[in-house]
């Protein structure tokens, strides 16, 4: 069995987060997450949690360059990864794209993109989602 089929669900279920940017929200404590949680870590069974979309924009929390990629993303080196805070409060780790890498630094405001993630040959699957760029 190939790994697009065994990957096919696991595609599907993950769409409201990488499209979408879903995470989920305690109505208790008012803590917001990334990706979607089933349960409030903080209250526990206190809480209630809900799904919310987050805004898509945020500011470079860390990151760094990648010059030596693992296996299927060679021809996209080097590029720049992040982790970005969310305007809303969580953090993410995602790709900085359309950018140069003099205009990123911690603090740099970014804005979420949608973009092709990765293609599982030439007549695979293709996943696509979010990556972020710098807001100008």
């Amino acid at each position: 069995m190939s790994s697009t089929i065994l990957g096919l669900p696991l595609t599907w279920r993950r769409i409201p987060e990488r499209y979408g940017l879903i995470g989920s929200e305690c109505e208790n404590c008012k803590a917001k997450y990334f990706p979607v949680r089933k349960m409030c870590p903080k209250c526990r069974r206190k809480g209630k949690v809900r799904e919310v979309k987050f805004s898509g924009k945020g500011k470079v929390y860390s990151y760094t360059v990648v010059y030596a990629p693992p296996t299927g993303f060679e021809l996209d080196a080097p590029y720049m990864m992040a982790i970005v805070e969310l305007v809303e409060g969580p953090k993410l780790t995602t790709q900085i794209v359309d950018s140069e890498e003099k205009d990123v630094k911690v603090g740099t405001l970014v804005e979420m993109v949608f973009r092709k993630i990765q293609e599982d040959g030439k007549e695979g699957l293709i996943h696509y989602g979010f990556k972020f760029k710098v807001v100008r």
